[in-house]
């Protein structure tokens, strides 16, 4: 409560993430992504002045969705452990908003990728494992579909809705480039010039979406925001990154 009353917004990036961890042992999703945000409302709800809270929430509420894209008023049906979390902090958001009059937003993003990215996750996984020569994962038949956000392209719409979005309003945060995982595989591959004798295909997730695609209008009509890093050079990039920084992923991979 001390830390809260020194300053003017909390942004709430906490959070448990990865859907395999979620389908082991939901325990620490429930408590960081549900607890752990009531815990921060009652901090903003209990400070001496108005702050404004972001909730970074992510497109995988809205579930899976074989056509079309998923807006903002689109009903909340998550299919992991992890998502329903997610979901869970987003209605009690919202019930702060309505019940106690607090200040906040909530941000719904597609898949990130970039520098610093915890190599559990596909992009750095798959990166870090064709730099040391291993074979790369994919799950069943490789043609779920995910949109691809930069990380810098996130944290713009982040800072547009803290900014400039309005009480108790939900944005999309999207990066426009849908794709197979097979086909962000096959990008991955050209790029650090491998062949497709790296991938191992595997034994699918239980559950696994198909697909997730968001509707962005919204923030780019009322807050102006649009995804300004290609898909190419933000790749090319993050491989860079990994490749010059073996000493911060070497570690955290032999875990």
């Amino acid at each position: 409560q001390q830390i809260i009353s020194k300053v003017d917004a909390v942004v709430n990036f906490a959070a448990e993430t990865h859907v395999d961890r979620s389908i082991n042992n939901s325990d620490d999703f429930l408590k960081t992504n549900v607890f752990g945000v009531r815990t921060l409302l009652d901090s903003v709800l209990n400070s001496d002045k108005q702050i404004r809270f972001l909730q970074v929430s992510t497109d995988e509420v809205y579930g899976s969705i074989s056509e079309g894209s998923c807006d903002e008023e689109c009903p909340l049906l998550p299919n992991s452990p992890y998502s329903a979390s997610k979901a869970a902090a987003d209605l009690l958001v919202r019930a702060y908003v309505r019940t106690h009059g607090i200040d906040a937003v909530i941000t719904r993003c597609s898949n990130n990728y970039g520098p610093f990215q915890f190599p559990e996750k596909l992009i750095p996984l798959f990166v870090t494992n064709l730099i040391e020569n291993k074979q790369i994962p994919i799950y069943g038949n490789g043609l779920n579909v995910r949109d691809w956000l930069h990380v810098d392209d996130h944290c713009d719409g982040i800072y547009l809705a803290l900014t400039k979005g309005l009480n108790g309003q939900i944005y999309n945060i999207g990066g426009g480039t849908e794709l197979t995982n097979k086909q962000i595989t096959e990008e991955i591959l050209r790029l650090l010039n491998k062949d497709e004798s790296s991938i191992l295909y595997v034994e699918d997730r239980k559950g696994h979406d198909l697909r997730y695609s968001i509707n962005c209008e919204k923030i780019s009509n009322e807050l102006g925001y649009s995804a300004k890093v290609k898909l190419v050079d933000g790749l090319s990039q993050t491989i860079e990154w990994y490749s010059k920084n073996r000493a911060w992923w070497e570690p955290l991979k032999q875990k």
